[in-house]
């Protein structure tokens, strides 16, 4: 009974340590409300509940936790145990207390939602994306936790149940279990935040249930308890702190024994011996500047001896990631290495909290990550844990010190990211305010576009309701249907439906490809009627595409539906072979009449040429096809038989020849008034060198001259294109005008009038 009685004065000391006596005496008061209601009833692992809050409680008391935490970690398993209990605590204690025991059965039913679920999607999943998961967890634990002492009872629990397995010596799947999750959720976090007490017991403890047989090889190697190993490190200290303060050097010198896990990661991962690792005990040198780093090192070598090859100069020759400080290995006087570490308070702040920080350079090898604003704030966290622990021993009687950092720690939360669970109890990351259908697109662009309701831990809730961290979320989506049916509303591109650019950016892409269809179906139409119309069904319509400059037919068609193609280029190409033909003809019939589309009054459809035939009026003038004169050309006119007279070009070949035969047909014209609006065809030719869009851009050019094509014929041989258009001009200062612009095309190398 002396024995029991003593353990458990030991037990209340160690739980109001560090507080003042009104604040130890709420806890002990927590503490005696509690026992009756616990004791003899077990908790989930199976331990009696009053011994397991007892531990969690002591183990925030090491950890210098406020009063709150303390009571927190005495109360929270009260909710299980006695419901009816639980609903009268705010009275008795506050309701900051209160709020606190949510945040942490919150963390519990995550635990009890996620728990096997990693295990069994490790064998499913990619180890790559299994780690992702991993990692979104972590992050989760963090953001769930509105006030974060919430994940400090959280640790504190899981180490107290992985010690009491561990004094039971169970080993079965339930151990197991909880030994996987501690070592790929709970001691990453522990590290991260820099608790470091926790840290390394969570590994060993997790570890132990992992790999008995490895565990107990490396325990055997060590030759010597936990306990034996920091007293030998602590005996080094001491002995370099005696020297240092002989040589007058102010510095801070603490050890940083190596756990059991870390050995054997060690080993494992560089492939070493133990006989080959020269960190299992160390301890760190923190000084004011570079100069004393070097002063230092200098004294340590003096003391014991080096070893060369394990010497490291970080401070001259930084890692990549900035690290900086000096790496030596010495021989103690028993034959045992020792791992110093040296560095300035700016070198070990940068290792602790910047992008060199210990668990970065840890986990992940060295790599950089993307998240850093998260980063950032995990760094934040450590510091305000560091600073609590520079401060504990002054906190009794500075309750303002105490409020101040409880404040901090309060308020440190990761409230820029919620983490909610799908059914399987997959952890999703999400901006804060995300809704139902941010979830739905983040799985699955389908599941999004189907989505049409949302159940949010079962209950049915609209798609605009922001999601809370540790919720499960159930899509439910459309299975068929019409087209429409299956698809986004506009609303949701309204405010409140969607906190994501990446959902709002996959909304709209839908929108404009629905958009797009439509624009596709409608030019297809349109062209697929000037076909019908032009009596050309048969025409492929890729070979057409081509010919117009489109590399696809699908760009001819939208292209059209905009409204950024005329139909008329696609009539020209149409009539391109037929004109090219009656061009042909032209130059043996010179009454050939070409068909006109234009609205202008061309002089080959009856418009007024304004021709006047000297010395003889009212006979019937006509252009002649083979030269298309037009003014202000000179002109010679020939009698035909029957068909009035053909104004020819003075220069034109074919009347040269006429004139040998008939010269008494000859007579002589010239230009006189022409119509309004009157038109002339002419032929032009064009050299250039063949390339995608030359037909597209030519005719562009005769279109912005307002001058009317009237034909077109091009042919394509070894890289040239030669081309012939029939054109329609009200004189030929206009023509000159366009051919100049044409000749600036990219590709012409000629361009003339036939």
């Amino acid at each position: 009974m002396v024995s029991l009685a003593a353990a458990q004065s030991e037990t209340q000391v160690q739980l109001v340590s560090g507080l003042s006596a009104e604040d130890g005496a709420r806890v002990l008061a927590a503490l005696d409300f509690v026992r009756p209601i616990y004791t003899g009833k077990p908790v989930v692992t199976g331990q009696d509940a009053f011994l397991f809050s007892q531990s969690v409680a002591t183990v925030l008391g090491q950890l210098n936790a406020d009063v709150d935490t303390r009571i927190a970690g005495l109360l929270f398993e009260l909710p299980v145990i006695d419901s009816k209990a639980a609903e009268g605590l705010e009275p008795l204690f506050g309701k900051e207390i209160v709020d606190l025991l949510t945040g942490i059965r919150q963390l519990m039913r995550l635990h009890e939602q996620t728990f096997g679920h990693q295990e069994s999607a490790r064998g499913k999943n990619s180890s790559q994306h299994a780690g992702m998961q991993l990692e979104t967890l972590r992050k989760m634990l963090l953001a769930m936790a509105s006030d974060m002492r919430v994940v400090l009872v959280r640790l504190a629990s899981r180490v107290t149940t992985l010690r009491y397995f561990a004094d039971l010596k169970l080993e079965n799947k339930k151990t197991h279990d909880y030994a996987r999750e501690t070592l790929d959720l709970y001691a990453p976090l522990a590290n991260r935040l820099g608790i470091w007490q926790l840290k390394w017991e969570l590994e060993d403890l997790a570890f132990r249930f992992l790999e008995p047989a490895a565990y107990k090889r490396i325990a055997k190697m060590l030759e010597e308890k936990r306990i034996e190993r920091e007293g030998f490190v602590e005996a080094a200290i001491a002995r370099l702190r005696s020297e240092l303060s002989a040589a007058g050097i102010k510095a801070e010198v603490f050890g940083r024994p190596k756990h059991i896990y870390s050995i054997w990661n060690k080993m494992r991962g560089k492939s070493l011996d133990f006989s080959e690792l020269y960190d299992v005990r160390a301890f760190r040198v923190i000084v004011d500047d570079i100069k004393t780093c070097y002063t230092v090192l200098g004294l340590v070598h003096n003391i014991w001896a080096p070893i060369p090859q394990e010497f490291d100069d970080y401070i001259a020759r930084p890692k990549q990631n900035g690290y900086r400080s000096l790496h030596t290995v010495v021989v103690a006087e028993d034959g045992r290495a020792l791992e110093v570490q040296i560095r300035t308070q700016e070198m070990h702040r940068f290792a602790e909290y910047g992008v060199a920080a210990h668990w970065r350079y840890k986990e992940s090898g060295g790599s950089n990550f993307s998240a850093q604003k998260y980063d950032e704030k995990i760094a934040w966290l450590r510091q305000l844990l560091a600073w609590k622990s520079e401060v504990a021993d002054a906190v009794v009687g500075q309750e303002d010190m105490q409020r101040e950092w409880v404040e901090k720690l309060k308020s440190a939360a990761l409230d820029d990211r919620i983490y909610v669970l799908t059914p399987q109890a997959r952890v999703i990351e999400l901006p804060n305010g995300a809704t139902p259908i941010d979830f739905a697109y983040h799985l699955h662009t389908d599941l999004g576009h189907r989505c049409r309701g949302a159940r949010v831990d079962g209950m049915m809730v609209p798609l605009n309701t922001p999601l809370k961290n540790g919720q499960t979320v159930e899509i439910i989506s459309a299975r068929g249907g019409a087209a429409h049916a299956i698809g986004p509303s506009r609303d949701w591109l309204g405010s409140g439906y969607v906190a994501s650019p990446r959902t709002r950016a996959k909304v709209r892409a839908w929108f404009n490809a629905i958009e797009q269809q439509e624009t596709l179906a409608h030019g297809r139409a349109l062209v697929e009627k000037t076909l019908q119309r032009e009596g050309k069904t048969a025409v492929n319509h890729e070979e057409l595409a081509h010919k117009l400059g489109f590399a696809k037919v699908d760009d001819l068609f939208l292209s059209v539906g905009k409204d950024e193609f005329s139909l008329r280029h696609i009539e020209l190409a149409l009539h391109a072979d037929d004109v090219h033909k009656q061009a042909a003809k032209g130059t043996q019939a010179d009454d050939e009449v070409i068909p006109n589309k234009s609205k202008a009054s061309s002089v080959t459809q009856g418009g007024k040429s304004g021709v006047l035939v000297v010395g003889t009026d009212g006979l019937l003038t006509q252009l002649a096809r083979c030269c298309k004169p037009a003014p202000p050309d000179d002109i010679v006119g020939f009698i035909t038989r029957g068909k009035g007279v053909s104004i020819h070009r003075a220069s034109c070949k074919n009347l040269a020849q006429m004139r040998t035969k008939a010269v008494e047909r000859v007579i002589h014209t010239t230009w006189g008034e022409p119509g309004r609006e009157t038109v002339y065809p002419v032929d032009i030719f064009i050299l250039a060198s063949d390339r995608q869009g030359l037909l597209r851009d030519i005719t562009e050019i005769f279109s912005r001259e307002k001058i009317n094509v009237i034909g077109v014929s091009t042919q394509s041989a070894k890289g040239q294109a030669r081309m012939a258009f029939t054109a329609e001009i009200a004189s030929t200062a206009q023509l000159q005008k366009a051919l100049m612009i044409i000749r600036d095309v990219t590709g012409v190398m000629e361009v003339k009038r036939q």
